[in-house]
C-alpha cells in the first residue's frame, strides 16, 4: 500500500510499473486519473490550487485505503493526490488498486475515488477567466451519493 500527498507531478505508467514490478501474481489492475478540467460551469478555468491539512490529509488517505482492503482482497494500492496550483490538463489524482480478478480492482478503485471526494481533507478552489479571486468547489450532491451507496 502507497499513499502520498504531494505538490510534485506524477507519471501514471511510472506508478503502475513500480506496482507491477517482478508480480505474476497480479490477475487485474484498474487504474483512475483524475485531471483538472478547463471548464466549469460553462466557465474558462485558468488554473486550480489545492489546499490540505496536512499529516490529517494522508491519514484520512490510509484509512480509506485500508477500509478498501478490508473489503477487497487487494494485493497493492497506489494512491496520490496532489495540492498547490494546477493547471488544466494537469493530473491531480492517481488511484492503482492491483488485485487477482477485476471485480476487486474495479469496486476498490472506486469506492476509493468516491470516499476520496467526500471525506478526504482538501480544498479547491477554481480560478476563472472572468473573475480574479477565484471561488471554491464545493461537494456536489451526486458524490455524496456515489459514497452513501457503499453503507460502511
Amino acid at each position: 500500500m502507497s499513499v502520498r500527498v504531494q505538490s510534485e507531478a506524477f507519471n501514471l505508467q511510472d506508478e503502475t510499473n513500480l506496482l507491477l514490478h517482478n508480480r505474476q501474481d497480479v490477475g487485474a489492475v484498474v487504474t483512475f486519473t483524475g485531471l483538472v478540467r478547463n471548464q466549469a460551469q460553462g466557465r474558462q478555468i485558468t488554473k486550480m490550487h489545492l489546499e490540505h491539512y496536512p499529516g490529517m490529509a494522508e491519514k484520512e488517505l490510509n484509512h480509506i485505503v485500508e477500509t478498501a482492503k478490508q473489503k477487497w482482497p487487494l494485493q497493492a494500492v497506489r494512491l496520490i493526490h496532489r495540492y498547490g496550483s494546477l493547471s488544466p490538463g494537469e493530473l491531480i489524482v492517481c488511484v492503482i488498486t492491483v488485485s487477482a480478478h477485476r471485480d476487486a480492482a474495479f469496486h476498490a478503485a472506486q469506492f476509493i475515488m468516491d470516499y476520496l471526494k467526500t471525506d478526504a481533507p482538501f480544498w479547491k478552489k477554481e480560478y476563472f477567466s472572468d473573475i480574479e479571486n477565484g471561488e471554491w468547489v464545493t461537494a456536489k450532491q451526486e458524490d455524496k451519493s456515489a459514497r452513501e451507496n457503499w453503507k460502511l
